[in-house]
């Protein structure tokens, strides 16, 4: 199949799936579908990522790239209710999704945009932004979301990316100490790195 999630409109038939997800302590629910990342269950490496965020220590909304069908976002737009969480995917099949688990959580504080990278939201400045990325849409895609990253954090702000060794991880570290202050490795699990880049 040369069809991914990393698609705008996946051809792949509808297949609705319903899942309940506990992150963070809280119990969601979310519909699901053939043609969107990680149909059957939150995937290890976003709930890594969810448990290990921490607020921004500044001001400001925060960005969910490539929000799949919505657990990144709408679990901490619930936890972190004082702020907006724009959450963006090139998939229109996954911002429906996203947009009506929202809804279906009670989760108001969020803006559902269909976006290649960060481009919907480039002329605004964010105190964070969280991305599990499209590993399977190659290299350029996932460096591309990094540097659009840097581009839309305001000073001081942080990026939270959940990455894999074998797909890239040394070579995302690389490129975010090319670009960013200050670089570290916030967990390593199951061969999954959680990396958090400060502006």
């Amino acid at each position: 199949m040369s069809e991914h999630y990393y698609t705008k409109n996946p051809g792949v038939k509808s297949s609705p799936n319903k899942i309940i997800a506990d992150l963070r302590g809280q119990q969601l629910q979310f519909t699901t579908d053939s043609g969107v990342f990680s149909k059957k269950e939150v995937d290890f490496g976003s709930k890594l990522l969810i448990e290990s965020f921490e607020e921004p220590k500044i001001e400001g909304d925060i960005v969910d790239a490539g929000c799949g069908y919505g657990p990144i976002g709408i679990s901490l737009a619930s936890e972190f209710s004082n702020r907006c969480f724009y959450m963006l995917d090139i998939n229109e099949r996954a911002t429906e999704l996203a947009m009506n688990n929202a809804i279906k959580n009670r989760v108001h504080n969020v803006t559902v945009m269909t976006s290649d990278q960060l481009s919907a939201v480039k002329d605004k400045q964010f105190a964070a932004v969280l991305t599990n990325p499209p590993i399977r849409a190659g290299k350029d895609v996932v460096h591309g979301i990094l540097e659009d990253a840097h581009h839309v954090l305001k000073e001081r702000g942080t990026l939270w990316v959940v990455i894999q060794k074998k797909q890239g991880a040394p070579s995302a570290v690389k490129k975010l100490e090319e670009m960013f202050e200050q670089v570290e490795t916030v967990v390593k699990k199951k061969g999954y790195y959680i990396l958090k880049a400060v502006k």
